[in-house]
């Protein structure tokens, strides 16, 4: 995840590059249930409203809790399919909350209502985030569910008006990039938090003529505008947190637009990139998925490492003998092709393996879906 804000604030008012703290653990993502009311498009759990045999149950998902909190794991996401349909997921997030965890919800939104607000809020979650794919019936096209976008975003509002953290998660594709700067318009309008925008974790198209190819093209001037968007916000002191995933990339980019805008202070961002390190699939992300499946992020549920109803949470993401956990811990990754050869993989760290992995059936394979271009990944901007 490439914390937008968090650099830009670097750019305005530059902070001295302190030693690296490393986390006490991974984060964990996990799809406590897969069963949601909505079948969206771009779904990486292919969830249906059904109930699906052989989800861990409550008290074996405590159990696995208590190994997470030992392995001194500091974040869970709790995720789904939709966790508002899991029967417990109340006394689950309490429990998280009791034992120290900094607990957020991955929610589509639609179940956030007047009828539960007050145990959300009771909960005192971190943060709530809610999918959006765009604005009205776009959203309800990908959503597949006439209303949801009403539904999504009144969920949003509720969290808002109870004095929780909530934001907006957007997949940038073909189909809903022309709602884009209105989604950046609905952060003003409804006084939103966070903006998540990720990156459709799917191949991308050849190598060649990056800036000129349609869907590389549509992800520069996505991010150009929010780029511009985030400056005006921290310029105004308007507070939001913007965030990308899925496309670590974005940070070389967003070194060379400090170097064309505020070139005096590449060297610091450079400096500070390089201390965030880039994807941290396999080493500060983990997944545990429905079945209890552990994956080195959300998009490797066709890669089991193990199942931590088999081996403890601990004994499974330290285990280097598996060949793609071997080569995400390394460092510098078995990286090959554009990747092998990038000069920033310092700060990119590769990119998301998962791509390569669908197109090249080689996960060390160049990430077809950077958008950089040879020139922009071949030489230091200093």
């Amino acid at each position: 995840m490439f914390r937008l804000s968090q650099y830009m604030r670097e750019v305005l008012h530059p902070t001295p590059i302190k030693p690296v703290r490393k986390p006490s653990g991974p984060v964990v993502i996990w799809n406590l249930i897969r069963r949601c009311n909505l079948t969206c498009k771009h779904c990486y759990t292919t969830s249906a409203d059904i109930n699906f045999p052989g989800e861990l149950t409550t008290p074996e998902i405590y159990t696995v809790m208590d190994e997470l909190k030992d392995f001194k794991v500091p974040v869970l996401i709790l995720s789904g399919g939709e966790p508002l349909l899991h029967p417990d997921i109340f006394d689950i997030s309490r429990r998280a909350k009791a034992m120290g965890f900094y607990v957020a919800l991955s929610s589509n939104g639609t179940l956030i209502t007047q009828q539960n607000i007050s145990q959300i809020s009771e909960i005192n979650y971190q943060y709530v985030g809610v999918s959006l794919d765009g604005i009205g019936a776009t959203h309800d096209k990908f959503r597949q569910k006439p209303g949801s976008f009403s539904a999504s975003l009144a969920g949003i509002g509720l969290c808002r008006d109870n004095g929780i953290k909530a934001g907006i998660r957007f997949t940038l594709t073909q189909d809903n990039v022309e709602d884009f700067p209105n989604m950046l318009k609905l952060m003003d309008d409804e006084d939103i938090d966070k903006f998540y925008l990720s990156h459709l974790n799917y191949g991308g198209r050849g190598n060649k003529n990056r800036k000129d190819d349609a869907a590389f093209k549509m992800t520069r001037d996505v991010m150009d505008q929010l780029f511009e968007q985030c400056l005006k916000w921290e310029q105004q002191g308007i507070e939001r947190e913007i965030v990308t995933g899925n496309n670590d990339a974005d940070a070389v980019y967003f070194l060379h637009w400090v170097k064309k805008n505020y070139p005096q202070q590449v060297g610091h961002i450079k400096a500070k990139l390089e201390q965030w390190g880039g994807n941290a699939s396999g080493v500060n992300v983990a997944n545990i998925d429905n079945l209890g499946h552990v994956h080195p992020d959300t998009f490797w549920w066709n890669y089991s490492l193990g199942n931590v109803k088999d081996r403890a949470f601990s004994d499974i993401w330290g285990d280097v003998s598996d060949p793609l956990m071997a080569g995400m811990k390394a460092s510098p990754r078995p990286l090959k092709g554009r990747c092998g050869s990038c000069y920033y993989q310092v700060i990119c760290n590769g990119n998301t393996r998962v791509r390569a992995q669908q197109i090249y059936q080689d996960p060390w394979q160049e990430d077809p879906g950077c958008y950089l271009d040879d020139s922009e990944i071949s030489a230091s901007v200093d």
